[in-house]
């Protein structure tokens, strides 16, 4: 299929790219640190019997006052650095895919639907979705939060804040997945294999899922690449804005947030080092995205 001889020639080029092969392997060493966070961390920042609070804001090891027990210092709370920033990895990377999950679920469906069918299924939900692209992720998911938070008790919200997160940012983001697979669905349904399907008695949904659909994958997986990014970066937003997560339960938004304060004064590592992380790991994801783009999209290959 077009699909799987794009993402075979993609593969074949990976190879030869330098920058790409970079990202990918930063992208899977900050993956493999987040999955065995439980195993690697030197301390489970969600056990309060672990932390001692007269730990709180010592440097990391390469500054004079540092406790060597801590390689990267500790936080306001006098949790390991190192392993709060592991376990943030896990939380941001948890709502990340799962938001693009989501709003890929929504989006490609929506799109799907709109760029087969056509007519006046289109008209309205291109116009629900040029409505909500009006709007800015996070303006909409402050709102969503902010009700969330407002309808249900502090302790509920913190409890489901992850699942809460990656709700209304996948709600948020579909758009971006239908206005791509509506465009390529009004291009494929004039083909010849959509209109001989359609000859053998095929149904709109099977024709729509079984044949056109795998025939859009390229951008999908381009779009999903970025996507995770966008999300992250929205979560960190949030938590900065303290909508996201918890301190308690700590991504690399919330914990850049729980040093903002202490940053002038001396602590610059509670923020600067979960920052670096947060860099590496939107770097890793935004190069890996354009080098599929280009890889997978002709019209864009640099050569």
């Amino acid at each position: 299929m077009k699909a799987a001889s794009s993402l075979s020639g993609a593969a074949s080029a990976l190879a030869q790219d330098k920058v790409a092969l970079v990202s990918l392997a930063i992208l899977l060493t900050l993956i493999a640190m987040a999955l065995l966070a439980p195993w690697i961390a030197p301390q489970n920042p969600y056990d309060p019997a672990a932390i001692d609070v007269l730990d709180a804001e010592l440097p990391p090891a390469w500054v004079a006052g540092s406790d060597m027990r801590f390689l990267l210092g500790t936080d306001t709370q006098g949790r390991d650095l190192l392993s709060t920033i592991l376990y943030g990895l896990r939380a941001s990377l948890t709502i990340g895919l799962g938001a693009v999950a989501l709003q890929a679920m929504l989006g490609v469906l929506i799109g799907t639907f709109a760029g087969y069918f056509g007519g006046r299924l289109d008209a309205a939900l291109m116009r629900l979705a040029d409505v909500q692209l009006s709007f800015s992720t996070l303006m909409v998911a402050i709102v969503l939060l902010a009700l969330l938070q407002g309808l249900f008790s502090t302790e509920w919200y913190h409890r489901y804040a992850l699942v809460s997160l990656i709700l209304v940012i996948g709600v948020a983001e579909w758009p971006q997945y239908a206005r791509t697979v509506r465009a390529s669905a009004l291009a494929e349904r004039k083909k010849e294999y959509i209109e001989a399907a359609r000859v053998l008695g095929f149904g709109p949904l099977r024709i729509m899922f079984r044949h056109l659909l795998p025939n859009c994958l390229s951008p999908i997986l381009v779009i999903s690449t970025l996507q995770v990014a966008n999300a992250i970066i929205a979560e960190a937003a949030l938590s900065f804005l303290g909508l996201g997560m918890p301190i308690t339960k700590p991504s690399l938004g919330a914990l850049i947030s729980s040093g903002f304060e202490t940053l002038f004064s001396g602590a610059w590592w509670i923020s600067a080092l979960p920052g670096l992380a947060l860099v590496l790991l939107i770097l890793a994801v935004n190069l890996l995205g354009d080098w599929l783009r280009d890889t997978l999209n002709p019209r864009h290959y640099r050569g």
